[in-house]
């Protein structure tokens, strides 16, 4: 079985910063591509930043780039979303994702993770 679990989330004033995990365990030789999602109390989720299998390729959203950085630590089974500059913006449940194809796009992601609460306030 597949699983992933997320930690590191919480409350933080603006400006600040958060670091996400999401730690996985089963099959995970067969993922190409690691990614964070975010979903706000009555909008779509919507894909933050990805990482391709060998942390080659990075892709972030507009709304993130030069404030978050994805990363991952192939020998720990885990991957990480370094958030700096936080905004109220950003206040959102996170989940981390995988998916057997190759990043380029936030579609088809084939597992997903409970998520963790992110708050940012003024």
């Amino acid at each position: 079985d597949v699983q992933l679990v997320e930690s590191g989330g919480g409350s933080v004033q603006a400006g600040g910063s958060l670091r996400l995990s999401c730690a996985a365990s089963g099959y995970t030789y067969r993922w190409f591509c690691m990614g964070w999602f975010r979903q706000a109390p009555g909008k779509e989720r919507e894909g933050v930043a990805a990482i391709s299998g060998g942390g080659g390729s990075t892709y972030y959203a507009d709304s993130v780039k030069g404030r978050f950085t994805i990363s991952q630590d192939n020998a720990k089974r885990t991957m990480y979303l370094q958030m700096n500059s936080l905004k109220p913006e950003d206040t959102a449940m996170y989940y981390c994702a995988a998916k057997v194809l190759a990043c380029g796009n936030w579609a088809r992601y084939n597992y997903w993770g409970q998520g963790t609460q992110v708050t940012v306030s003024t």
